[in-house]
């Protein structure tokens, strides 16, 4: 059996009803149990709990031979360090206790550094207690930049007509759909061929700067001389608050993107054909930024 953390998320939805399909016996993991109804339609077991919950995690992941898992987002943390920690600390004794054979991470380029990456440096950290134990298999995804991170642009562009941020414009990105990290993952879990300690770099189909994004989401919404600005912290982070993001989170990301636009935080691997995956930005932006610009569902 597999258990999934964030079974309902953007990768965790794609590695259950991947498995689902294989015929895999899983057990969905979330907090909210109406949204696992599909997946238990589908034929997994739910278990609702935190993932920050080791004791409920111990009895989710009994029985399992591997395990999927991830710090979901909590963009409303007053102190992402110590939620994070919490997490990680949580998923990490849950698998030792109850001897899970394989685990899959959902980590991030730039967890080989260890200081000044924001939210990655808490990746970096479930990596290293994933390390203690002996006994695990574990394969860590350090996936590319999520392209999943432009929707919040929707509200930008609706209301300022301009796409904008905190990364510098020429800033090429391995930008990837959280569909392909949650395909990748699903065919690790399948396939369990994975020995020891083991990272593997996912940096999509290409790489893209924010002026090129904002080219392709322009052409997508009719809108062909949408441009690219990049904004300073001071006038970022009350628009961040707006969002019900805390100051913790929002410095955090802050101190990403400083060390993105540095090139302190970068792909170690270079491109190839393993590393690379079939999602490009066109399609992300046509199923998923332009339903979502226009209010209309996906595939409507």
């Amino acid at each position: 059996m597999v258990a999934v953390i964030g079974a309902t998320g953007n990768t965790g939805k794609v590695v259950a009803e991947t498995l689902l399909a294989r015929g895999q016996k899983v057990r969905v993991i979330g907090r909210d149990p109406e949204r696992l109804v599909p997946q238990v339609r589908k034929g997994a077991e739910a278990w609702v709990g935190e993932a920050s919950d080791a004791a409920a995690l111990t009895k989710a992941f009994a029985g399992a031979r591997a395990v999927y898992v991830m710090i979901p987002p909590n963009l409303a943390s007053p102190d992402m360090r110590a939620y994070q920690e919490k997490v990680s600390d949580a998923q990490a004794q849950a698998i030792a206790q109850t001897g899970v054979e394989y685990a899959v991470l959902l980590s991030s380029v730039g967890t080989d550094k260890p200081e000044k990456t924001g939210p990655v440096l808490g990746l970096r950290l479930f990596e290293e207690k994933l390390n203690g134990n002996s006994r695990l298999n574990a394969l860590y995804i350090r996936a590319g930049y999520f392209m999943e991170n432009l929707l919040a642009q929707v509200t930008v562009i609706k209301n300022f007509g301009i796409v904008g941020g905190p990364l510098r414009a020429d800033l090429a990105l391995p930008m990837i759909a959280a569909r392909d990290v949650g395909a990748f993952a699903a065919q690790a879990l399948l396939q369990l061929d994975f020995q020891g300690k083991r990272t593997v770099e996912l940096l999509g189909q290409r790489d893209l700067d924010y002026r090129e994004a904002a080219a392709v989401i322009g052409k997508a919404i009719g809108k062909p001389g949408l441009s690219y600005s990049q904004l300073p912290a001071w006038q970022l982070k009350p628009a961040l608050a707006a969002m019900g993001m805390s100051t913790s989170m929002a410095d955090a990301l802050l101190e990403m993107s400083e060390a993105l636009n540095s090139g302190y935080m970068r792909p170690l691997e270079s491109r190839s054909a393993a590393n690379t995956t079939p999602t490009s930005f066109e399609q992300f932006v046509a199923g998923h930024f332009v339903p979502l610009f226009t209010g209309k569902a996906a595939g409507a």
